[in-house]
């Protein structure tokens, strides 16, 4: 029997582990609560969505290199653990807060259509939309010219340095994560088409599973040889040459030209004040005028007070989101062979006015784009910041998972298939023409506060990355979220807009794609307002960001809980 002493310690013993399990264990996630805790750390810090790439980026910040090298170094094995997203065979996009100047620079290191790429080629060929898979879907890779365009301005490595832990990892293997193992087994039947793509990516003619080790050898060799000749072994060398040499053999329309006279272009970012900060982001090609578009009509309302459980919130968002991607529809498009009037684009006077179409009590259905003169796809995004603050907010990808679905003989990874996103109509300002390059959806952003970088953050996941960027920062200044719950609240998706391809939005109004988690009370009324709304239980975009707190100068970090990654700092 025991003594009263022994069971009155057996008794506190379990109130005390019950008390610790209490305290450890997290409710499920809503908005404003994170189910992970924010990253802290007063060095540095990297933010992807697969932990070894995280990992590789702050092994190069812990060598002496900086966020640039940090960010390329991720970057690189992130084509290799999350190949259907990214790689070598798709375009990178880049903001850079350098330290040393105390300014902002954009780079646009996305790839051009081929010379023999003409509306009259797709004409012959009967075809009214550029496929999306398969050879002609293809524009030049942008990414090993951005990587080695960044690092020679900025980097303080060199590229073999840089390469080193993704060619260890290629060589020697990796362990496949939970949500990329995912990603790949639903692309299983595509790898399968082509034999070199198979023999890459499949093992025994099957996606490797969760847990499962996969090496890639032949993005090894490849990573070798640019380490080793820097970019041109991509665009004149050898890599070049066997593109150029599989291209003829299926059919593609890639020539040496193509590659050697491709550059990566240094570009203005551009931006709008939304409540005391500024919001920076890319001019088109791309579409992160959206994001401003979208933050300068919704500065007229008092987000603040409406909060995250409000109808009228998510009514505004989804109205400000049509009218922005009306514009995005007919404007964005290559500036190198068009103008888009960016400036009024995104100024308070045109929102002011585009503000008046929205109806509370009704949702918006035909919606033309105004007149600003008055007169799936897959991605991975990163952020960086090292001890001297510098920032990089980095956003690559192949478009479609593992972009056309073909590798080039034994390179080892994935052509992109972003010259989809031509129009073939002649009248609209995206029509394909030679050496153009196509409108693209991948879109970084960075923050700044009384002329300091503040937030370095993006969401991924095409016509979502816009409206992702604006929930986000909606959640971080308006609703007072921390970096982590700000990316890890319920969102909605709304989809349905016109396309730069010329392709038609849906004449009803488009869908809104509400995320498990949200108030079911807020959908019903969304539906009263004529909003037509289905659930989804898991939002596709993926995000990433990194918080400067201007009292500490200490870095918060936040992941998407709904990809692999992680924030890492040291």
């Amino acid at each position: 029997m025991l003594k009263p002493y022994c069971l009155l310690a057996l008794v506190l013993l379990f109130w005390f582990v019950t008390l610790r399990m209490a305290v450890a264990e997290r409710q499920p996630v809503t908005p404003g609560r994170s189910g992970r805790s924010v990253v802290m750390a007063p060095q540095g810090m990297v933010a992807t969505s697969q932990p070894l790439a995280a990992q590789a980026g702050l092994e190069i910040l812990r060598k002496g290199g900086n966020a640039i090298d940090a960010a390329i170094a991720a970057n690189a094995v992130i084509g290799l653990t999350e190949p259907m997203s990214c790689g070598i065979g798709g375009d990178l996009f880049v903001i850079v807060w350098d330290a040393k100047t105390q300014k902002l620079y954009g780079l646009d290191a996305s790839g051009r259509a081929p010379y023999r790429a003409t509306r009259e080629y797709f004409a012959s060929k009967e075809l009214k939309e550029i496929p999306t898979t398969g050879p002609l879907s293809w524009s030049v890779p942008g990414c090993v010219d951005g990587w080695e365009t960044l690092r020679a301005r900025f980097g303080s490595l060199s590229l073999e340095q840089i390469l080193e832990p993704s060619i260890r990892y290629a060589e020697q293997g990796f362990p496949v994560s939970e949500v990329i193992a995912g990603y790949w087994d639903a692309a299983e039947t595509k790898l399968r088409r082509h034999p070199d793509t198979a023999r890459t990516y499949l093992i025994d003619g099957n996606a490797p599973r969760a847990g499962e080790v996969f090496k890639n050898p032949y993005l090894a060799k490849t990573y070798r040889e640019i380490a080793k000749q820097g970019r041109d072994a991509f665009y004149k060398g050898p890599l070049a040459k066997e593109m150029v040499a599989f291209s003829d053999k299926n059919g593609g329309l890639f020539s040496l030209k193509d590659f050697a006279d491709h550059r990566s272009t240094w570009v203005e970012p551009v931006g709008t004040s939304y409540r005391g900060h500024q919001v920076w982001e890319l001019p088109p090609q791309g579409q992160g005028i959206a994001v401003l578009q979208m933050l300068n009509i919704l500065e007229g309302y008092d987000l603040k007070k409406l909060g995250p459980v409000s109808p009228d919130y998510w009514h505004l968002l989804v109205e400000a989101k049509k009218l922005a991607y009306a514009d995005r529809a007919k404007f964005y498009a290559d500036p190198a062979f068009v103008k888009a009037p960016v400036a009024e684009l995104i100024s308070k006077p045109y929102a002011d006015g585009r503000r008046k179409l929205i109806d509370m009590k009704q949702a918006l259905t035909k919606l033309d784009p105004g007149d600003p003169k008055l007169g799936k796809a897959d991605t991975i995004y990163l952020s960086v910041v090292d001890k001297d603050r510098n920032c990089v907010s980095l956003i690559q990808s192949n478009y479609f998972g593992f972009g056309s679905g073909l590798v080039p003989g034994e390179l080892g990874f994935a052509l992109q298939n972003r010259g989809t996103l031509f129009s073939l109509d002649p009248k609209h300002l995206n029509t394909l023409e030679p050496h153009k390059r196509p409108f693209h959806t991948i879109i970084p952003a960075l923050v700044t506060k009384d002329g300091k970088p503040w937030f370095v953050f993006g969401v991924m996941g095409g016509d979502m990355q816009p409206q992702g960027h604006v929930q986000v920062l909606v959640n971080l200044i308006d609703f007072g979220m921390n970096v982590q719950a700000a990316g890890e609240a319920p969102r909605v998706e709304h989809v349905g807009s016109a396309t730069p391809t010329g392709r038609p939005g849906d004449a009803n109004g488009g869908t809104v794609v509400a995320e498990a988690g949200l108030d079911p009370e807020i959908v019903e009324e969304l539906k009263k307002r004529g909003h037509h709304v289905v659930w989804t239980k898991r939002n596709g975009g993926g995000y990433q960001g990194i918080l400067i707190d201007p009292k500490t100068n200490m870095l918060h970090g936040g992941s998407e809980a709904r990809k692999d990654g992680c924030a890492v700092g040291y």
